[in-house]
């Protein structure tokens, strides 16, 4: 007999945890700059920038909300949704500013990884009926597309110069995977089954590059498309371009993998590769250094090199196992994903001031040093959502049509 993933009582205490977080994140936007970074207390910290990924991931975010019915999201959806037509954006040049620093002056380069999460925003917010968000997303695939999509090679590069001119020679991995999630989104939204042909090709490639690294997944690329395992050897905490292997983007692709199979507009079944990515990174990430949690990064050969344990990461091992139950059935991924759930509830979830610490160090106490504060509610809302919803459509066009059953 198959073990019961969500039991009723679970089901309600995730319902209550999401709007919890939900909540939290109202402060976040309260006019229509953008995004604020929100410290430990949950109060906007002014010394950090205003950032077009953390913006559209607030869109995201708060669109859910109002598909769920919390109260005050539309209105805060509303706000960063207009950031992202309005403030953020380049009217001279297209696209979006990577971000508008404390002193007003703006971070001109145009990275694939924040034009992704514009996407997404647009995509979820078209599903809400959020004000603007049809153009928004109209805009943003067709940025995405013109501007970063390498057809020959069927990736996004990585980053441009203002007036996109000229792209940087460093081709990643993240950005592509964020724009795995975008696309099947808006290919929800739209109806246009293109752009979930066009993440089935992005999957497919580093499903390719993973299989022949022992399931470790290559982050960094050369202009070409060759690995840099090097890159950033003497930098291993960097947040978004570490050194080696990240266990939860494993785990991450594990899932999108997943979500891709279960669809009709995409003929692929990747299930044993999912399988594979995910042992992969539970083989190396967890507990690996003696003490309960996930380690950021290992090298190539498995060894942990960044040893912080980030809330997304956890959030990511949630989703995984609960995928992978529906696919599979087995009970092992139920027993994991209540494990990852009673991990998170000790050292992540703040009980006191809400949300989850984004950062713990190697002993599972809150650090700061590479994510201080509670800037991100995107990781931890679909962490409770996820395990409730169907793998296909995406999260939004799944609430939107009615498939969550409990408030």
């Amino acid at each position: 007999m198959t073990m019961e993933l969500v039991d009723p009582a679970h089901r309600q205490w995730l319902a209550d945890h999401r709007r919890g977080l939900i909540t939290f994140g109202l402060p976040q936007v309260p006019d229509e700059r953008g995004a604020r970074w929100l410290d430990a207390s949950g109060a906007v910290d002014p010394t950090r920038p205003i950032e077009t990924w953390l913006t559209a991931r607030a869109v995201h975010v708060h669109s859910l909300g109002d598909l769920l019915g919390v109260p005050g999201s539309r209105d805060v959806g509303e706000r960063a949704l207009a950031a992202l037509r309005g403030a953020l954006h380049d009217d001279v040049h297209g696209g979006w500013v990577t971000a508008v620093h404390p002193d007003g002056s703006i971070d001109f380069t145009k990275s694939a990884y924040p034009h992704a999460f514009v996407v997404l925003a647009g995509a979820s917010a078209a599903v809400a009926e959020l004000d603007g968000a049809a153009e928004l997303l109209a805009d943003a695939l067709d940025v995405l597309d013109a501007r970063f999509f390498e057809p020959s090679v069927g990736l996004h590069a990585d980053e441009a110069d203002r007036a996109f001119h000229r792209l940087a020679h460093y081709r990643g991995i993240n950005a592509n995977m964020h724009a795995v999630e975008a696309l099947l989104a808006a290919a929800d939204a739209t109806g246009e089954r293109d752009w979930a042909a066009r993440a089935g090709g992005i999957a497919e490639r580093v499903v390719h590059w993973a299989e022949e690294n022992d399931w470790r997944i290559p982050e960094h690329f050369t202009v070409d498309w060759a690995p840099r395992l090097d890159l950033n050897r003497d930098r291993p905490d960097d947040p978004f371009k570490p050194y080696g292997a990240t266990v939860g983007h494993g785990l991450e692709w594990a899932r999108l993998l997943l979500h891709l199979g279960a669809r009709g507009d995409v003929d692929a079944d990747w299930t044993a590769a999912a399988v594979a990515l995910y042992d992969r990174a539970v083989a190396d990430g967890w507990a690996a250094d003696g003490a309960d949690g996930f380690v950021y990064t290992t090298d190539w050969s498995g060894r942990p090199v960044g040893r912080k344990r980030m809330h997304w990461v956890a959030a990511e091992a949630i989703n995984t196992a609960a995928a992978l139950h529906q696919v599979t059935g087995e009970d092992r991924y139920a027993a994991d994903y209540h494990r990852w759930w009673a991990y998170t509830d000790r050292y992540l979830i703040d009980h006191e001031r809400g949300s989850w610490h984004h950062e713990l160090d190697p002993q599972n106490r809150p650090a700061g040093t590479v994510w201080p504060g509670k800037p991100d509610l995107y990781h931890a809302v679909q962490a409770t959502l996820v395990p409730v919803l169907p793998l296909a459509p995406t999260i939004a066009a799944a609430l939107a049509g009615g498939a969550l059953t409990e408030g």
